[in-house]
């Protein structure tokens, strides 16, 4: 069983962030993008969000969250 208070680094957008997630599902959580429409990559891959609660993220790894913009 994994240890879901182990702090783990991942790049977000660019920045490091120290979160506690396992998956791309719960460090969108941890990262306050959970009722939040968006688009996700990890490591330069897309994710869809139906297959982010099953996506595991290790340390290091690197996330782009991109969320739609309004405005012509």
């Amino acid at each position: 069983m994994l240890d879901t208070n182990v702090l783990t680094t991942l790049i977000v957008n660019g920045e490091p962030q120290q979160i506690r997630a396992q998956t791309v599902a719960e460090a969108l959580r941890a990262l306050d993008y959970a009722d939040v429409i968006v688009a996700t990559a990890l490591n330069g891959e897309f994710v869809p969000a139906r297959k982010r609660e099953a996506t595991p993220v290790r340390d290091g790894d690197r996330i782009e969250i991109v969320a739609p913009r309004q405005g012509g």
